[in-house]
């Protein structure tokens, strides 16, 4: 599976809340099932499936999702379910009982409540919620594999800095790279990034220690606008929130661009395979 990932822009501010009461609703569904496996025994699947036809019924705001959605959020469920039975049969030291969550930020669709244009320029939403179309906004590239490969599923994933729609493909990615004929060990620790057997070391870039500066400032300030016991909190607070969260989602990105280009490097360097993913 590949995923391809577009912005999500010229929305206006009715269409972004209506993707918040979605990805909201996807939360409650999740945890609505996770609730029903704690309170019920022999609690499958199949059974999760059929509680988001009871939600739907029960529900109102529930209804308005997709059932395609829902059943993406029960799968949600399972799978912390599934991953708690497997680390108890391992007897691993941390089991990781599944837990609620309180922030999602993020929806998923399978074949339906969605629509792409054919020009793949814009995307559209066609559940309940209404939340209408919006322009795609990706590199040429992307755009043609979105438009010619086969996609199993859409998510919504609301970030700092907006709105994105993640395209999953139902494609293996593979790359050819030649083979040099050579061979080296790695070795990840704290003091470099990574030493090789060839004597080379890699210094860590420090993209958090140099935004650590910037981002002291923006708590500061987001800390001078919290009003305790205020519910909700002003305007401002929100917007600084924002701001901060910006700061946060640079750094992030910065370093997985730095580890994606170092690796790839790597092995373009040295080959040791005909291909990788």
């Amino acid at each position: 599976m590949r995923v391809l990932e577009a912005k999500l822009l010229n929305g206006t501010a009715q269409q972004y809340q209506a993707l918040d009461e979605a990805i909201r609703t996807a939360q409650f569904v999740r945890n609505k099932c996770l609730r029903h496996w704690m309170d019920h025994q022999g609690v499958n699947r199949a059974t999760l499936y059929s509680l988001c036809k009871d939600l739907a019924r029960e529900f109102p705001f529930a209804q308005k999702l997709n059932s395609s959605a829902r059943q993406a959020s029960a799968e949600r469920a399972w799978f912390a379910i599934s991953n708690f039975y497997r680390r108890c049969k391992e007897k691993a030291a941390q089991k990781g009982y599944p837990k609620f969550q309180k922030h999602c930020r993020s929806v998923e669709y399978k074949v339906s409540g969605w629509k792409l244009a054919a020009d793949g320029m814009s995307l559209t939403f066609t559940d309940g919620f209404q939340a209408g179309t919006f322009a795609l906004y990706c590199n040429d590239k992307a755009r043609r594999d979105i438009l010619t490969l086969k996609i199993n599923r859409v998510r919504v994933v609301r970030r700092a800095d907006g709105y994105y729609a993640q395209f999953c493909l139902d494609v293996e990615r593979r790359e050819e790279v030649e083979s040099t004929g050579q061979a080296v060990g790695l070795d990840v620790g704290l003091m470099h990034f990574y030493a090789d057997s060839d004597g080379n070391k890699v210094e860590c870039p420090k993209f958090l220690r140099r935004a650590e500066r910037r981002l002291k400032r923006q708590q500061r300030r987001l800390s001078r606008k919290f009003r305790r016991g205020a519910k909700p909190q002003s305007k401002n607070y929100h917007q600084q929130r924002k701001r901060l969260g910006k700061v946060h989602l640079k750094v992030q990105r910065q370093r997985r661009d730095w580890v994606i280009k170092l690796a790839r490097c790597v092995v373009l360097a040295y080959g040791g395979a005909e291909r990788f993913v």
